[in-house]
């Protein structure tokens, strides 16, 4: 096994992720293969020292957050092998762009592609906007390596069982894009995506491509009603391809649909001259085409739909997709001025319902009294709304209402977690979500594989010597 790095100026950089929540460490590892990422794992889990994976740091869970123990970065881990093969600490974007040169996609788009990494991407199950059409990272990976706590190193692809001895959860997933809990597998390779780091270190992946679209026409729509608005997504979403399910003939099919409320829209104001000021709301539509853009029809759909149609912006070359990147691009730089300028930290949702539950869980969030910006995959009926709090009194009030919009979520059939994971924040919120016997069932397979609870101590469950979560 490699010499641990214990100068604290390097483990300094490794200590918190997106959450901003800080961490402790005592030692740093940096395998290049999975036989030492099996070293580490063998003599921590017979030491008793935890372990925390970390990749690049991304998570908003504070999963990459160590405390204390030991941490185990995957950043070495980092050749693609071919087109559809690469180790887990290539990042997504890079891998991506490769794929992309030979004119095959990869679909997976989380919003920070250009800074994860592929098994990160796979650990925690990631989406973006293109799950509207092609779901989450899980059904674009074919197989994996993965190191368990005790050392051992298991390939796993759909035909792998998994083993006879190994204590099933018995529990049913909400039916929405969801990111909470162990996935109810039949096979070793879907129970070890979404496991968040810590039922084993994913080192390498087999990927699924296809071919990349000939072209994309994309497109931000504004509404001054937000039923208007709702309705046209409606329809967008009704006829098109999604996973599992063909385009209607004759239908929008878009590829993706997200929405900026309209908090979000006087941050782009700020920024960008292009929105109208009787706009509310606002769609960012991406549809993908053989060459012939469909503007006519889509056309003809907004202004029956009653969106602001002569306002629309349109992308169908590069530089056209530049103006609309400066419209996305304005929210979460808005968003990340806004948190730098109160001093404190923005409390953000990440929750998914049922299509007819999108209206009320909405409404919810435009009752809440707080500063907020609200935005996200509404195809998939999966908003973010950021809760600015201005002070300390504040940021508990935010944390009381992200609690109860959580649970009218779970009440509306929907999940806790769509994209992020659970990471150690949101543990509370996964046994509200899947109650006390899914909650027990997720346990007995934790202790059957890593008894000492050492790997990933603290995420997604409570182990036998955890401290208290820094729950919201």
């Amino acid at each position: 096994m490699q010499p641990p790095i214990t100068d604290p100026a390097v483990l300094a950089g490794y200590l918190t992720d997106a959450s901003n929540v800080p961490g402790r460490a005592d030692a740093l590892f940096r395998p290049r293969s999975a036989e030492e990422v099996a070293e580490v794992l063998a003599a921590a889990t017979a030491q008793g020292v935890p372990v925390t994976v970390t990749a690049r740091r991304t998570s908003t869970t504070a999963a990459a957050v160590p405390r204390g123990g030991w941490l185990l970065s995957t950043e070495r881990l980092c050749t693609v092998h071919a087109l559809d093969d690469a180790d887990a600490g290539v990042l997504l974007g890079e891998y991506q762009a490769q794929v992309a040169a030979a004119g095959r996609l990869f679909p997976p788009d989380p919003t920070s592609r250009h800074d994860c990494s592929l098994g990160g991407a796979i650990a925690c199950n990631a989406s973006g906007a293109r799950s509207f059409r092609y779901g989450p990272t899980r059904p674009w990976v074919r197989a994996v390596d993965v190191v368990l706590p005790d050392g051992r190193i298991l390939h796993a692809d759909r035909d792998t069982p998994i083993p006879a001895d190994w204590p099933l959860p018995a529990w049913t997933e909400p039916g929405v894009k969801t990111a909470a809990g162990y996935f109810p597998a039949d096979n070793l390779l879907d129970l070890m995506i979404g496991q968040e780091g810590t039922l084993g270190v994913i080192t390498r992946a087999w990927l699924r491509l296809t071919d990349a679209p000939a072209g994309v026409l994309s497109l931000i729509a504004f509404f001054d009603d937000a039923d208007a608005l709702r309705a046209f997504v409606r329809r967008a979403r009704d006829g098109a391809r999604r996973p599992g399910r063909l385009a209607r003939p004759g239908a929008l099919d878009p590829a993706a649909i997200e929405y900026y409320g309209p908090h979000a829209l006087d941050m782009v104001r700020a920024r960008v001259p292009d929105v109208p000021a009787a706009a509310i709301g606002a769609l960012f539509i991406e549809i993908e085409h053989d060459g012939e853009p469909p503007l006519d029809r889509w056309w003809d759909a907004l202004v029956d739909g009653g969106a602001l149609a002569d306002d629309t912006v349109v992308a169908e070359d590069e530089r056209g997709r530049e103006r609309l990147l400066a419209v996305r691009h304005a929210i979460p730089a808005g968003v990340n001025e806004r948190v730098v300028h109160n001093g404190m930290p923005k409390v953000g949702t990440d929750f998914a319902v049922p299509d007819d539950a999108l209206a009320p869980m909405m409404a919810a969030y435009d009752a809440v009294d707080m500063d907020k910006i609200c935005f996200g995959h509404i195809g998939d009926n999966h908003l973010h709304l950021n809760l600015l709090p201005r002070t300390a009194d504040e940021l508990a009030r935010a944390k009381a209402i992200y609690r109860q919009l959580a649970l009218q979520a779970v009440a509306l059939g929907g999940t806790v977690s769509a994209e992020h994971g659970i990471g150690k924040l949101k543990r509370a919120l996964l046994a509200d979500m899947v109650g006390p016997d899914a909650l027990a069932g997720f346990q007995a397979l934790k202790r059957h594989l890593d008894p000492g609870f050492v790997l990933g101590r603290g995420n997604i469950l409570a182990g036998p010597v955890d401290d208290a979560a820094p729950n919201y």
